[in-house]
């Protein structure tokens, strides 16, 4: 046991304490080695003074002491391999944290399924999708505005090369989300969320044809069921319709890209899930608004609006406010989930997103189905969740490598992604 007493005036030496050099604090503290060390140093019987030796009658007053229940206790070094065993019982906070994503990913499956439902529902009464985008926009960037100027959310500290860094990703989010909402004006949300799940197979092209990555063949092989089920479901889909088809394809090659620029423009950007979306929806709002008046207009805007409360009645306002404003809920939940979990299950959270708005929008708006194309969509959602899979292997042995190679000993090594 290593202990410590006060220092005396009658200081206390020994020949086997002077091969140890211990340093004396100033709070005059000295430090006795193990009762099993000093067993063996004190073989000889005696302790030594300063200038009379001091002689012990016998050892059996320090043997004793190893036969009493005495707990020796061992201070632990850092360069041992031997683990030190601490027995402490803190509450868990992995089952915290486990409850938290599951929250993150509920939330975000509700609220996304609620946008497909109402954003469906205004494009079949109001068949303009560069307004409805518009308009969804418009609402996150509001909201957010307003949480900045309450203090509810904390306002970002960017600067203009911050603005410069999102604008190529905020013209590819407008594409995509421009694209996605065209096809769901002209066919099923199922098969737009079916086409829609091919996303790995254009970003693994885009990425070795442009970028020049090279993966490993089982990333390959795991785009053969994604586009397989994709073409299985888009021949069987018996309300097929190419502008629909085409809007779901452009809407996977913009968001492809969007990723691209965003890991190379945005990277050692301090800025919040919930933030760099805000900024994000704002900056494609000014990029969108005034394609979206050139490509339909006022005129035709007011014609319909018209149209649509007369068919469907002051129900119709309350859809247009609703997919506005869970359109960007959901995506809010999303980045949000990002800053507490890792890529990998963000990848499989969203393929499950996918499967509960297929289901809920084919039993909501009775969208019929044949089994062949209920298989080609079963597939390719198999293949975007073992493509998840290979694909996040892949990535993290490449982070094990530049670990590796940057820094052989494991000191100081820090890899941020």
């Amino acid at each position: 046991m290593i202990s410590s007493v006060k220092y005396t005036a009658s200081s206390l030496t020994c020949s086997a304490f002077s091969s140890r050099k211990l340093p004396i604090q100033r709070s005059q503290l000295f430090t006795f080695p193990s009762i099993q060390n000093a067993e063996q140093n004190m073989g000889h019987s005696q302790l030594c003074s300063q200038k009379k030796p001091l002689y012990l009658a016998s050892t059996e007053n320090m043997a004793l002491l190893k036969r009493r229940n005495v707990s020796e206790c061992q201070a632990y070094e850092a360069d041992r391999s031997r683990p030190l065993e601490i027995n402490i019982e803190l509450p868990s906070e992995e089952a915290a944290q486990r409850l938290k994503i599951g929250l993150y990913f509920a939330t975000w499956w509700a609220l996304n399924v609620v946008f497909n439902i109402y954003n469906k529902k205004v494009l079949n009464a109001f068949p303009y999708p560069w307004l409805t985008s518009t308009l969804s926009l418009a609402a996150g960037s509001l909201m957010m505005l307003i949480s900045w100027a309450t203090r509810v959310a904390e306002v970002p500290k960017v600067n203009l090369d911050f603005w410069k860094a999102l604008f190529p990703v905020a013209v590819a989010h407008t594409i995509g989300h421009v694209a996605a909402t065209v096809s769901m004006s002209k066919v099923a949300v199922s098969f737009t969320h079916i086409i829609k799940s091919g996303e790995p197979a254009f970003s693994v092209l885009v990425s070795s044809f442009l970028l020049g990555e090279a993966f490993p063949m089982q990333v390959y092989l795991s785009l053969l069921p994604i586009i397989g089920g994709c073409a299985l479901a888009a021949v069987t889909e018996l309300n097929f319709n190419m502008i629909g088809f085409m809007g779901a394809m452009i809407s996977n090659l913009a968001f492809v890209f969007r990723n691209i620029f965003s890991k190379k423009g945005m990277r050692g950007m301090c800025v919040s899930g919930m933030n760099y979306y805000a900024c994000l929806s704002m900056l494609s709002l000014l990029i969108l608004t005034p394609f979206a008046i050139a490509v339909e207009g006022p005129k035709v805007w007011a014609a319909g609006w018209q149209t649509a409360v007369s068919q469907i009645g002051p129900n119709f306002v309350w859809w247009v406010v609703a997919q506005s404003v869970f359109y960007h809920l959901y995506n809010q939940v999303s980045y949000m989930s990002l800053d507490q979990i890792s890529p990998l299950t963000f990848s499989i959270g969203n393929t499950m997103k996918r499967i509960s708005v297929i289901i809920s929008s084919i039993l909501i708006f009775h969208t019929p189905v044949q089994p062949i194309n209920a298989l080609g969509a079963a597939v390719a959602i198999l293949g975007t969740f073992l493509y998840s899979q290979v694909h996040s292997s892949f990535l993290l042995n490449q982070i094990c490598s530049f670990y590796y190679f940057e820094n052989p000993t494991g000191q100081d090594a820090s890899v941020m992604t």
